[in-house]
């Protein structure tokens, strides 16, 4: 069947992911609870964080293989399970090293889910609709990302063992109701036969122009994302700013971003693709480095507004750059490139912060997220521009 046409599909699997991704994001807070509980430091808290990003590193290009030659949807309930059953083992867990184990099966369902999400929304939309599905795909990670976190806390009390327990368990059980929007995800279609040899060479992939801007803007986007709530309630605790406000704050920057990816479709015609990435990076990168300054609250709060606007421009665009500029046989593979660079930039961004942190100061970490967003800017202007068809039909 011809990509296009009812985007039913794209509904049941924008539900699927929203619940995936409240799952994983209200069971990573209370993982550290719970280790916390069990008498963890702060090294092995980082290290169970880096084994639920490092972990999948690992499985990615093989899971993109896989599907680039067969179907997406098998990945999808398969994500659901190694992420419920993350949740649920974690919660239950007695020792360090298990909270480490079932977090890198937490974190390896999210691999397995995103990866055949991503590849079913490239592979069952038209060119024309790649920007606009991709942007309305990401909302379910956006919503997700919204109410996990807030559930977690609503959860999580002064016994902090048993509540974090409760919380990992819950998550576990919310998560597997994605499970319930996955019936007939994938039409049925021609799957991309093998070539000989394995396909083409990651080193092939990654020499197509656009494949590297795509990973650069996307590693940039989530690295400020990651940074931007991780380090805010530093910034909050020297100037004086209750945590509840911060708390706020945090929400009305990931509602932008929710709002963003509404309105996707327009902001194409009126700049197209190329352009939209450049100037969102460029806007991002001056609000990251505003935020460094000593602003009031309220004047904090329009930057928080205005960049999480911007930041939501990143990833669902950066998808389709990597999908248009990869070869039609390795797609996934790409895709599954540029999930291996976020994971990387989970890793590695936080800890340069954090060493910029310890030597510059709290404010220092969002200078260099204003660099690298001005490098993402620099790179989206030399990414190729969008295919004939494609932006020709968004302006319609």
């Amino acid at each position: 069947m011809a990509p296009g046409g009812n985007r039913g599909w794209l509904l049941r699997l924008v539900i699927a992911f929203g619940f995936a991704q409240g799952a994983v994001s209200m069971a990573r807070p209370a993982v550290s609870y719970r280790a916390l509980a069990l008498g963890a430091d702060e090294r092995a808290i980082g290290v169970i964080a880096g084994v639920y990003a490092l972990l999948p590193l690992f499985a990615a290009v093989p899971l993109g293989r896989r599907t680039d030659h067969g179907r997406c949807a098998p990945l999808l309930p398969l994500g659901v399970v190694l992420i419920s059953g993350g949740c649920v083992l974690s919660g239950l867990a007695g020792s360090l090293w298990a909270m480490a184990l079932w977090s890198g099966v937490m974190g390896l369902g999210h691999l397995c889910f995103v990866i055949g999400a991503q590849s079913l929304v490239a592979r069952q939309s038209a060119p024309h609709e790649q920007d606009r599905n991709f942007g309305h795909f990401t909302i379910g990670a956006s919503l997700g990302q919204l109410v996990g976190p807030m559930a977690a806390g609503a959860l999580i009390g002064a016994d902090m063992g048993r509540s974090s327990a409760v919380a990992l368990v819950a998550a576990g059980v919310g998560g597997a109701v994605a499970l319930t929007s996955l019936w007939r995800i994938e039409r049925p279609g021609v799957v991309v036969p093998a070539r000989a040899g394995g396909g083409v060479p990651v080193r092939g992939i990654l020499r197509a122009r656009g494949v590297p801007a795509g990973i650069l803007i996307s590693l940039a986007v989530l690295s400020a994302t990651d940074i931007l709530t991780a380090y805010l309630p530093v910034v909050g605790e020297h100037r004086g700013i209750d945590p509840a406000v911060i708390g706020v704050l945090l929400s009305l920057r990931a509602a932008a971003t929710i709002a963003c990816r509404l309105v996707l479709t327009p902001l194409l015609r009126l700049l197209g693709r190329t352009a939209l990435l450049a100037v969102t990076c460029l806007v991002g990168a001056v609000l990251c480095a505003g935020v460094a300054l000593p602003l009031p609250v309220w004047g904090l709060g329009v930057v928080l507004v205005v960049l999480g606007f911007c930041l939501g421009v990143g990833q669902p665009l950066s998808m389709t750059t990597v999908v248009q500029a990869a070869p039609a046989e390795a797609r996934s593979t790409a895709l599954a490139l540029r999930l291996t660079g976020n994971r990387l930039g989970q890793v590695a961004a936080p800890a340069s912060a954090g060493l910029i942190a310890g030597v510059a100061g709290v404010a220092a970490p969002f200078v260099m997220l204003a660099a690298l967003l001005l490098l993402a800017s620099g790179v989206a202007l030399r990414a190729p521009r969008e295919e004939a068809s494609g932006a020709g039909a968004a302006r319609k």
